[in-house]
């Protein structure tokens, strides 16, 4: 059975992705409609609504919408799990598949595979764990750098979670992430033409959204979702309680900073965050076939040249 075409909407965090996604679901309803299924770490999780801006409960009735709030934040999602519900979710998906998010790695997984990790054992996850917790990220990174170089040397010491994915799949395999990933991938979605669409907004632009996107949390309630997931006492490890702006927000209940402060440091970090988002995306092709750039601010439909709409539509007359 062929697969059905596959649309792709990539780009940095406040860059648009979720009012693209919802005006190529309209312009398809002609072809069938298109569900919008969610391609990004953090939407996965049903604890964070306000600080990932995931789709409201309106735009989520206005087309279907999955693998948004699916995980409870306790429980770690990893690329090999999304890839699994991701392809569920592509081959039951009402019209065409739209998938969106800012998580270049889930996207490399859809089109190119994974490296066949084994199953780690709840043990070396808990010791990686307590590890980065107790000695901090550089300290691990220079752990790791002692028994799989070739694994540190492609990491940054202060990126916390894959310094303890790289530990972990150490300590749980025998062999160094580095050497598995020289190994065939596994798992690629095949014999669906995609087409990508890549948002990459001016930077002075996406840095006034994100401060625009921040204020509109805190008014949405971000803080009282913050103080929701801290009473739950989860490990501060784990990927949710790592989202952006969780520990910031966090550390003004703790009385450690002020909001002002919060908003400061989150803002400055997800600023970061997306710069190394822009330059991924730009480095690794999205799509074997077909791929457009869009320069914009705001991703919307106003913004969907009469050109752009006539060259998807063809693309989905075309794989059919």
């Amino acid at each position: 059975m062929q697969q059905p075409p596959l649309i792709l909407v990539a780009g940095p965090t406040a860059s648009g992705k979720s009012a693209l996604a919802l005006s190529l679901a309209a312009i398809l309803r002609g072809q069938g409609g298109g569900t919008v299924i969610n391609a990004d770490s953090m939407q996965v999780y049903r604890d964070l609504r306000v600080l990932t801006a995931r789709p409201t409960e309106l735009e989520e009735r206005q087309v279907p919408h999955r693998l948004y709030g699916i995980r409870d934040a306790g429980e770690a999602a990893s690329a090999a799990w999304w890839l699994g519900e991701a392809k569920t979710a592509i081959a039951g998906a009402a019209g065409v598949p739209i998938l969106c998010g800012g998580t270049g790695l889930y996207f490399q997984a859809l089109l190119h595979g994974l490296a066949p990790v084994p199953e780690i054992p709840e043990e070396a996850r808990a010791e990686a764990r307590a590890m980065l917790e107790q000695l901090g990220a550089p300290a691990l990174h220079a752990r790791l750098a002692e028994v799989d170089p070739d694994t540190a040397a492609a990491l940054r010491p202060g990126d916390s979670q894959r310094i303890a994915r790289a530990w972990e799949v150490w300590r749980g395999t025998g062999r160094g992430l580095a050497q598995w990933q020289q190994q065939p991938a596994e798992g690629a979605l095949t014999g669906c033409p995609v087409l990508s669409i890549l948002l990459d907004p001016p930077r002075d632009a996406l840095r006034a959204a994100l401060r625009a996107r921040w204020e509109i949390m805190l008014r949405e309630g971000a803080v009282e979702e913050v103080r929701r997931l801290v009473a739950r006492g989860l490990d501060p490890a784990l990927p949710a309680m790592r989202a952006h702006g969780v520990p910031e927000l966090a550390a003004v209940l703790r009385g450690d900073l002020t909001l002002a402060e919060a908003g400061e440091r989150a803002c400055n970090n997800i600023g970061r965050y997306t710069k190394r988002q822009a330059t991924w995306f730009r480095h690794h092709a999205l799509s074997p076939t077909r791929a457009h750039t869009i320069h914009a601010r705001f991703a919307g439909e106003e913004q969907l040249s009469e050109s752009l709409k006539q060259e998807i539509l063809s693309f989905i007359d075309a794989a059919r």
